[in-house]
């Protein structure tokens, strides 16, 4: 049986339903009433309002279905889910398509700003034992 490759979604049996409503009902809602069902961490920041750059980039993804940003304390809305987003790590942008359970997160949790560290081997004159060795 073969895999698609385009689609990442996992397979689910029901609908992702987020506090028990479905994502096509939360996206009808306005934004005070979603920021009730979300932890207090993102309602504070709701309630606190958005900058000038959070709302340019709310009427931007209103009309594109990708966007290019630095905003990583940016939450994800409902309306969002589908789009593709590419957030800036430090470095680079990160693609990200934004899925029902990422409803309620912040952009730069899908971004990450560290890697693991991957030393490799010690070279040539980097330990005293090294330097018996033969060059050749």
């Amino acid at each position: 049986m073969a895999k698609k490759s385009g689609s990442k979604l996992p397979k689910r049996k029901e609908e992702f339903t987020y506090r028990g409503q479905k994502v096509a009902e939360l996206a009808k809602l306005s934004i005070d009433e979603v920021a009730e069902m979300f932890p207090a961490r993102q309602r504070r920041s709701i309630k606190r309002g958005f900058s000038k750059e959070h709302k340019k980039l709310l009427a931007n993804l209103k009309s594109h279905d990708s966007v290019k940003t630095h905003l990583r304390d940016m939450i994800i809305f409902p309306e969002m889910v589908g789009k593709t987003l590419e957030i800036y790590n430090g470095k680079s942008f990160e693609k990200v398509e934004v899925m029902p359970e990422m409803v309620g997160h912040y952009f730069g949790e899908f971004a990450l700003t560290r890697h693991r560290v991957t030393h490799g081997s010690a070279g040539v004159g980097a330990t005293r034992s090294s330097k018996f060795v033969l060059l050749k």
